[in-house]
């Protein structure tokens, strides 16, 4: 399976499934993020992760499985920790708007921030550039599917006509990969508010019914 189709299918279990809760499971996929984001994917082993978790090899083996599925889990994990995120941020909002301003500035904020594509992006750029760029259709496609859903709920939980949101959402997630790419801008998006002051200016239009 290529490496983007399994983001697609890793962002939608995260999405239909609840998270895990096995604490043995837990330990060891916490030392795969910390191995992963040390030393990158390339370079790590479950051996690795073993020692890093104060494990058996074939405890790895038995409760995770082999290094592939070891990554697999792990990004499963931080895609369901970025949706939490997400919906936490607008879970309160009383408008569609203030929930497209919120839902960009965590968007914008997860990613930038985020250890394990941070230090990826730094120790293996190779393997990550492309899946952001030449490669992230499906991903994209998948994340694009999970904004667009968050606005069409808020549409109807204020009893707006149902327009189709999915331009606003790509437009959120291209423009978020694009600064994490390259942060050099015109824009001034250094803080949260200079986040949502781009978002009320360029997105909300994108929604207005005027």
């Amino acid at each position: 399976m290529s490496e983007p189709s399994t983001s697609e299918a890793l962002l939608a279990t995260a999405m239909a499934q609840p998270p895990r809760s096995d604490a043995l499971s837990e330990q060891i996929l916490d030392a795969a993020r910390e191995q992963f984001m040390t030393f990158g994917l390339r370079r790590s082993t479950v051996d690795d992760v073993a020692k890093r978790a104060k494990v058996s090899r074939v405890t790895v083996y038995r409760r995770i499985g082999n290094k592939d599925s070891l990554v697999s889990a792990c990004l499963l994990r931080e895609y369901r920790r970025f949706v939490m995120d997400v919906d936490d941020a607008v879970a309160a909002l009383p408008t569609m708007e203030d929930r497209l301003v919120e839902g960009f500035v965590a968007v914008l904020q997860h990613i930038r921030e985020h250890p394990l594509v941070g230090g990826l992006l730094k120790l293996e750029p190779e393997i990550m550039l492309p899946f952001l760029t030449l490669e992230s259709g499906p991903a994209l496609l998948a994340m694009r599917e999970y904004l667009a859903d968050r606005l069409r709920h808020a549409q109807r939980a204020e009893g707006r006509p149902e327009t189709d949101p999915t331009p606003v959402a790509e437009l959120m997630v291209r423009i978020t990969v694009s600064f994490l790419l390259n942060p050099v801008s015109c824009f001034e998006l250094d803080d949260d508010e200079q986040v949502r002051a781009f978002a009320r200016r360029y997105l909300v239009p994108l929604i207005s019914t005027g």
